[in-house]
């Protein structure tokens, strides 16, 4: 197989390829851009105009979202995927996946939007290199233009895969989008509704694509994911590669779910309410003491429906510890 299919190889390895261009037997091109980063170009005559980002490992020990990608791209070299859709594969924190860990000393998916600029360090220089490469890779017009920056959490999950779909004052959320996460396997979508510094935020609100957070179960090494179920969403995947994805608007199954809140750490006297093992989607009664800190700071929850996800009180000072979020509607969506 090409150098270049084996992006993820030459990533962990932290190798850099001898040809930084290469042709598969029936003309697609892939093409080196840095570390972790691989566009793959199909011939001009199967160009659908569709710009398609896929990224992953922007944290490093999230790895079946990474083996699902280097798939993707074995095919696509090996000619097994026909390739009509323009592609962008970004491994986001080479260093992390080398060693196993969720990041080295910053959060990569807290320092988008401008944050990387008020941090130092190679992780926030990382950031600032993800978003010069998403800015290039859509910059050609009239292109349709779709971001899924793939994930595993920390913990378990009542619902096991869902989505993430960024906010943008003035723009309005996609029934179509939905629909296709729904034939995807995704079990529900967190509408936000607030500007937000992860990747996707950035690339949904500056790029003007239509952009998503995936989370698709439980984080593990290499080589131990059989327990994460991709099937769905890689054979979705493939169709939109190929150009050939069945159309369906049923948003059937799917739950909606909007954010009432953010539990925001302020300081090291923090205390979250919760066991240490509790899962994403889990539900809190009214009047529940979710969370306390300084300055007789309270979250008490007052919601009808609430439930947690991403609770994690060990985040720095000034970060979110936890989002509470409560049942919505489709009556928004376009």
């Amino acid at each position: 197989m090409l150098a270049l299919g084996k992006l993820l190889e030459l990533t962990l390895a932290g190798r850099e390829p001898a040809q930084k261009i290469q042709l598969t037997v029936d003309g697609v091109q892939l093409r080196w851009l840095s570390e972790g980063a691989l566009e793959v170009r199909p011939p001009e005559a199967r160009d659908n105009g569709s710009d398609l980002l896929l990224s992953s490992g922007i944290h490093g020990n999230e790895t079946a979202p990474i083996e699902l990608l280097d798939r993707l791209l074995h095919g696509i070299a090996q000619g097994q995927i026909k390739l009509r859709t323009r592609i962008l594969f970004l491994f986001g924190n080479p260093e992390a996946m080398r060693r196993g860990e969720r990041y080295l000393e910053l959060d990569v998916n807290r320092l988008f939007n401008g944050r990387h600029e008020k941090n130092i360090g190679p992780e926030a220089i990382r950031a600032a290199d993800l978003e010069q490469l998403a800015r290039n890779f859509f910059s050609l017009p009239g292109r349709s233009r779709l971001h899924y920056d793939l994930h595993t959490a920390i913990r378990g999950s009542k619902i096991e895969q869902f989505a993430l779909y960024p906010w943008k004052d003035g723009r309005k959320h996609s029934r179509h989008e939905l629909a296709r996460l729904r034939a995807a396997g995704m079990e529900a979508v967190l509408l936000q509704n607030k500007p937000s510094i992860t990747f996707t935020a950035f690339t949904y609100e500056q790029l003007d694509a239509e952009s998503f957070t995936l989370e698709l179960g439980k984080a593990r090494p290499f080589g131990q994911n059989q327990g994460v179920n991709v099937s769905r969403l890689e054979t979705r995947l493939q169709q939109i590669i190929e150009g050939n994805e069945p159309v369906t608007d049923s948003l059937d199954g799917l739950q909606l779910f909007s954010v009432a809140r953010e539990v925001i750490k302020h300081s090291d006297a923090f205390l979250m309410h919760l066991p240490a093992d509790v899962e994403n989607f889990s539900p809190l009664e009214k009047g529940y003491l979710l969370a306390e800190d300084l300055a007789k700071t309270r979250w008490v929850i007052e919601e009808e429906g609430a439930r947690i996800i991403f609770p994690n009180p060990k985040v720095k000072n000034g970060l979110r510890a936890g989002i509470l979020i409560v049942p919505t509607t489709d009556a928004g969506l376009v």
